[in-house]
Order: structure tokens, then C-alpha cells, then sequence
């Protein structure tokens, strides 16, 4: 099935739900060209143009709205080809994310990295001292989804211990949501590590990834009470 990009908008549009795009605006108020598709519903079409000629399907795809970005995303995880084609792929696709949410989506669907684990991490080690946000983002959260594993986890910690772009918004979220996954699996590693002394994460992401660990239902109240008084004291003149 190859389409067309009006044909591909066209679909697009008839999935859209506006009650869905007034929820998803709210969780991304820096994005202004949501048509309210909900992610099941997109991975599905997306598994349908991956499935036939993805790459003629992919060209196709336009820039203008949230899900168009997002659908290439998808496809990408989805396409049957080879790792060096696909990445040459994301290597194109990756400087059009620009929000949260088409990075976290996408990585999700990255399901063909657990094959090819030394070759990704060689791939996204640059974005790690990007200095676009989104770019860097991308590369934690890929760590976060597909490396705090027995064989990674020190890389990880060490990865996420020297990322120097962190006075981006989203870019400290990311540490700290990679550093708390990371604790809830690895809590002795990470116990050591969040002492004071032993790792370089700025207070903000540093009590930030504190609050994640806090807020976990897979932590116990004597875990989250010890946590809690781990916190730092910020001053701000």
C-alpha cells in the first residue's frame, strides 16, 4: 500500500479525536500543531505503511503536524531493513523532534535495538554532548529504554553522570527519570552512586530524580523515607 502524502494527511485527519487532542495539548503546551490521534491508533496505521514500500510510504509523510513527525518515528521502528539503513534513517529523522513526546514514543517502538545493542550505543553517543535539546534527549532516554541492564548498567551511570547539556528542561527530566528506573532495578549500584560525593548531577536534576524514585510504587516507605532525606538544599540568590 503506498499512499500519497494527501492521502497519508487525509488519513490522518479521519483518526484524529478532538477530545484526545485537547488532553494530548495539555501534556505538550510547547506544541501548537496536534490533531489528536491517540498512540494506539497511530502505531496501527503506522504498521500498515510499514508493512508494503515503507520507505517510498516514509517520503511521503509531511512535516506540517505532530503526527506526521511522530509517524515517521513509528515506521522507523517498524521497517524490515537492514541496521545500517535504519539508522541512516533516524540519523535524518532525529533533528525534526521537537517535543517530548515524539522522542519518548519513538524510542519506545526502537524494539529492533535489542539486537543490535553495541551498534546503537556507538550510534547515539554523540547526542550525549549535543547541545540541541531534543538530541540529547533522545540518546538518554534510548539508554533509559534499552541499556539499564546487567551488561550496561555501569555504562549508563557513567554515561548519565557526564552529560554537561543539562540546562535544558527536558533534558534534566530525562537524567532523572533514567536515574530512577535505574535505582528501582539497581538500588544498591545507584544507592552508592547518589551519595554525596560520588556522581556530578546538578541539584535541580540530582533532587529531581530523588522525587521520581519517591514517587514509585515498586519503592517501599523505609526506601522512599531514607531517599527523602537525601535530598539537597538549594539555594537561590
Amino acid at each position: 500500500m503506498i499512499k500519497l502524502r494527501e492521502e497519508i494527511l487525509e488519513d490522518i485527519r479521519g483518526l484524529a479525536d478532538e477530545k484526545y487532542k485537547e488532553f494530548h495539548s495539555g501534556l505538550c503546551p510547547e506544541t501548537d500543531n496536534i490533531l489528536g490521534v491517540r498512540v494506539p491508533v497511530l502505531r496501527k496505521y503506522a504498521k500498515q505503511l510499514s508493512d508494503f514500500c515503507w520507505e517510498r510510504n516514509y517520503r511521503n509523510i509531511g512535516n506540517e503536524y505532530y503526527e506526521e513527525t511522530l509517524l515517521k518515528g513509528m515506521i522507523l521502528g517498524y521497517a524490515k531493513t537492514d541496521i545500517e539503513n535504519r539508522l541512516n534513517y533516524i540519523e535524518n529523522f532525529v533533528p525534526l523532534i521537537d517535543n517530548w513526546a515524539v522522542c519518548d514514543i519513538t524510542c519506545a517502538g526502537f524494539k529492533f535495538i535489542k539486537k543490535n545493542q553495541n551498534t546503537m550505543l556507538k550510534f547515539i553517543t554523540p547526542y550525549f554532548s549535543s547541545d540541541k535539546e531534543f538530541e540529547t534527549r533522545f540518546g538518554i532516554v534510548i539508554l533509559l529504554d534499552y541499556y539499564l541492564t546487567d551488561m550496561y548498567i555501569d555504562d549508563a551511570i557513567n554515561i548519565l553522570d557526564n552529560i554537561k547539556n543539562t540546562n535544558y528542561y527536558y533534558v534534566k527530566m530525562a537524567i532523572a527519570w533514567a536515574i530512577s528506573i535505574a535505582y528501582i532495578k539497581y538500588p544498591e549500584k545507584l544507592g552508592l552512586y547518589l551519595k554525596d560525593g560520588n556522581n556530578h548531577l546538578d541539584d535541580d536534576t540530582y533532587n529531581k530524580a530523588l522525587q521520581k524514585i519517591i514517587e514509585s510504587n515498586r519503592i517501599n516507605k523505609i526506601e522512599k523515607n531514607k531517599i527523602r532525606k537525601m535530598k539537597r538544599i538549594i539555594r537561590r540568590d
